[in-house]
């Protein structure tokens, strides 16, 4: 209960006086799992906090349903199930699932693993966030922790030190792991790369700082101490990064004379800086599998509509990602009934996936016109509601089965449709065609 009522404290020490904000507000970041000295460097690459926000809020945006398959191979939603609403709505009592889910992405893609607590059991279960710095992963192959091999927990909260289980943690890892077990960060992935960009991103705003003025070369002749020097050089940098404007000095550098200040240019072009920058945003993107498109470079964007780019970000990235979810959750948090039974946990990704409203109605008509939706069905994907009498199946009377296929070419002597015989060789040899009686001239005689 320690571990409970330390999460809780740091929860609620936002409603505490202002002058203990800032404190306050750390601490509540470390026990959602992020640092904000840690990581403040890093999260500064413009890029980089990009790629983490579309993806953590790819994850929050997706509704989190618990559902069942029944005896008719259909699935069935388990509104009443206890799990639906801790998943769906609310995860604790100070997180919606909205901001859960998000942060659990964010932790996963920024520290390589997301681990969430499972307190309780049933009505009173509830998720926590741990931190992902303060957990450590270990295998106890050589069983000295129970009797049984199994991957262990360990979460350092002060001065205390808590196991949990492999069945009370919820491990999210990111795509890129070397044993399986614990994932690789993309920031450790692309360390030297991220590096790059944020001293290249530094260098631009001390420019922009500096009025895009360069480092000099100041000539003078004569002997100057050091003290002399280091005043003489402050004085001028006063004068060129315009520290002097509110006394109306911003655009003239006064130099004694027999000085001379000679800048060295540093040309952006020539160093090809925009197209090195261009390029370390394009690898940074792609170790998280984000396209260009999606961080506003639409340089080499090729989709026709905006509903290819979402099934194409579908596909190639948030499916990978949602399928790892939905199983941990499943095996976690369902009981071996249960997942006899045909329970699992399904992210609804037709939140991104939905298209304009004209393609809709046209999908659902078809889908309702061929057997596929009932009305009702139909009418609930539009959020609208049931009416009487919509829930058969409807379409076109046309079709047939597979296995009564051309029978309505088959014509037996009373001109009903019949099945051919299995047996020719059982039947007179006679054309059904040709009447005899229609044969015969008018007025004449069979032989006529």
């Amino acid at each position: 209960m320690e571990i409970v009522k330390r999460i809780q404290a740091a929860f609620r020490i936002i409603f505490h006086k202002s002058d203990r904000q800032t404190i306050e507000l750390n601490n509540l970041y470390k026990f959602l799992g992020i640092d904000p000295n840690t990581d403040e460097r890093v999260l500064s690459e413009a890029t980089y906090f990009a790629c983490l926000k579309i993806l953590s809020e790819a994850i929050g945006k997706m509704p989190l349903k618990l559902l069942r398959y029944n005896e008719k191979n259909g699935v069935v939603t388990m509104r009443d199930h206890p799990l639906y609403r801790l998943l769906h709505d609310r995860p604790n009592p100070y997180m919606t699932a909205t901001s859960f889910w998000s942060t659990v992405e964010y932790n996963r893609n920024h520290y390589g693993n997301a681990y969430v607590w499972i307190q309780g059991a049933g009505k009173n279960m509830k998720l926590w966030i741990l931190p992902s710095e303060q957990v450590e992963v270990w295998y106890d192959d050589a069983k000295a922790l129970a009797d049984q091999e199994d991957i262990y927990y360990f979460y350092s909260a002060g001065e205390k030190l808590y196991k949990f289980g492999s069945e009370e943690i919820l491990h999210f890892k990111s795509s890129n792991s070397l044993d399986g077990v614990v994932g690789i960060s993309v920031q450790d992935q692309l360390k030297s790369t991220i590096g790059g960009s944020i001293k290249s991103q530094k260098m631009l705003n001390k420019m922009y700082e500096s009025g895009f003025t360069a480092k000099a070369v100041l000539n003078y002749t004569g002997s100057l101490s050091d003290e002399n020097v280091k005043t003489l050089v402050q004085n001028i940098e006063s004068y060129a990064k315009g520290e002097l404007k509110n006394e109306g000095v911003e655009n003239i550098i006064p130099i004694p004379i027999g000085f001379n200040l000679t800048p060295l240019n540093v040309k952006l072009a020539d160093n090809q800086f925009i197209e090195v920058k261009q390029y370390t945003s394009g690898q940074i993107a792609a170790a998280f599998g984000i396209k260009p498109y999606q961080y506003n470079d639409y340089s080499k964007s090729s989709y026709a509509s905006a509903e290819a780019q979402q099934l194409s970000f579908y596909v190639d990235t948030l499916l990978y990602i949602i399928k790892q979810y939905e199983e941990e959750l499943s095996y976690k948090l369902l009981s071996s009934e249960e997942l006899s039974q045909g329970y699992h946990f399904k992210f609804n990704v037709a939140v991104i996936l939905r298209a304009d409203l004209n393609t809709q109605i046209n999908t659902l008509s078809t889908g309702v016109s061929n057997f596929i939706y009932t009305p009702n069905e139909a009418r609930a994907m539009l959020d609208l509601e049931a009416k009487e009498g919509g829930d058969q199946l409807l379409g076109n009377g046309a079709s047939i089965p597979v296995n009564m296929a051309g029978t309505q070419y088959i014509k037996d002597q009373t001109g009903e449709d019949s099945p051919p015989d299995p047996d020719p060789e059982d039947t007179p040899e006679e054309n059904p065609e040709e009447d005899p009686e229609e044969t015969k001239p008018e007025g004449g005689s069979e032989n006529a």
